[in-house]
């Protein structure tokens, strides 16, 4: 039986925590049998605190984790503190001496912080959540950091993004092993979706910018007011009072994006908000966040956040 192991740290969050032993503890076979074992340990067997108001006491210690067809590692808040090796929790790198090579590992949402310090996630791709990316990317510049997926597979290393999206990623595992059947089955006994449509970047906020009153602020400030309109490099630039390369210069090293990509951003941030806060009808709010037609914004949200507006309006508006 395949074997996964959970690793409690200090300061565990027992949301994610619960996930392993609640996914593949419930995948079952044909005949009602387990497919897999789940274990809990600590690094030394001892209780550990969690994010809440109580600590977990556990069976095992990190000697398990030699014995682990599987190791998940839930978040922890300190985590995003983990730069570097010396940082981890001691005996934390000699218990991964001991795991067998072909162990798969997966990182649940700030746990990624910790593979990456163990040298587990250089020059391979992986995410975390979306508030965390910025400064994962910063922390391991080797690590190729995607902040707009729910999931990452890199061989036999996993990581995903914020809370449920460990859900997402141990019903990818279930699916992986065993068919989309099992997975399915396991999805509809703990009443969630067996795969969700779209990315983290759907969650992402993005407020829009505060005008300072020099450079190129007050034109985006004019530019926020006209989205409807067909806005044109030119347009910007002359509001500006700049030559088209001057404006453009200016623009991205005030902004980090050129005016065309945060023209679009802005514009796929109205549409997002039409939609969970109108009743308006697709075709309108296209028209309103100047994409035009009801098929350029269905193309746009889905190039920037993979999702149609139909599906995020009844994501966020149930």
């Amino acid at each position: 039986m395949h074997r996964v192991v959970v690793l409690a740290l200090d300061g565990v969050m027992p949301f994610e925590l619960s996930m392993p032993a609640k996914i593949f503890g419930t995948a079952r076979d044909t005949a009602g049998c387990p497919l897999y074992e789940v274990l809990t340990c600590s690094l030394d067997g001892e209780p550990v605190t969690t994010a809440a108001d109580y600590s977990i006491a556990v069976t095992h210690d990190a000697a398990v984790l030699a014995t682990a067809d599987t190791i998940a590692i839930p978040p922890a808040d300190a985590m995003t503190k983990i730069v570097g090796r010396d940082l981890l929790p001691a005996g934390l790198t000699e218990a991964f001496g001991q795991v067998r090579a072909d162990a798969r590992v997966v990182s649940l949402c700030l746990a990624s912080y910790v593979l990456a310090a163990l040298g587990r996630l250089d020059d391979l791709p992986a995410t975390t959540h979306w508030r965390h990316a910025e400064n994962f990317q910063r922390a391991y510049p080797t690590v190729h950091v995607d902040p707009d997926v729910l999931f990452v597979e890199a061989g036999q290393v996993f990581t995903s993004a914020g809370a449920a999206a460990g859900v997402d990623l141990c019903l990818h595992l279930v699916r992986r092993d065993h068919g989309s059947g099992v997975a399915n089955q396991v999805a509809r006994g703990i009443v969630v979706a067996p795969w969700r449509e779209g990315g983290q970047a759907q969650y992402i906020e993005r407020p829009v910018p505060q005008g300072l009153g020099s450079g190129t602020a007050p034109t985006r400030s004019w530019a926020i007011e006209r989205l409807d309109q067909d806005l044109r490099l030119d347009d910007l630039a002359a509001h500006a009072g700049m030559s088209r390369r001057t404006f453009t210069r200016r623009f991205r090293s005030e902004v980090g994006q050129s005016p065309w990509q945060w023209l679009l951003q802005q514009r796929v941030d109205l549409a997002r908000n039409l939609l969970e806060h109108t009743d308006m009808a697709v075709d309108r709010i296209a028209e309103s966040a100047g994409f035009g037609t009801a098929a350029s914004l269905r193309e746009n949200l889905r190039a920037t956040i993979a999702i149609s507006p139909t599906a995020y309006r009844r994501t966020f508006r149930g």
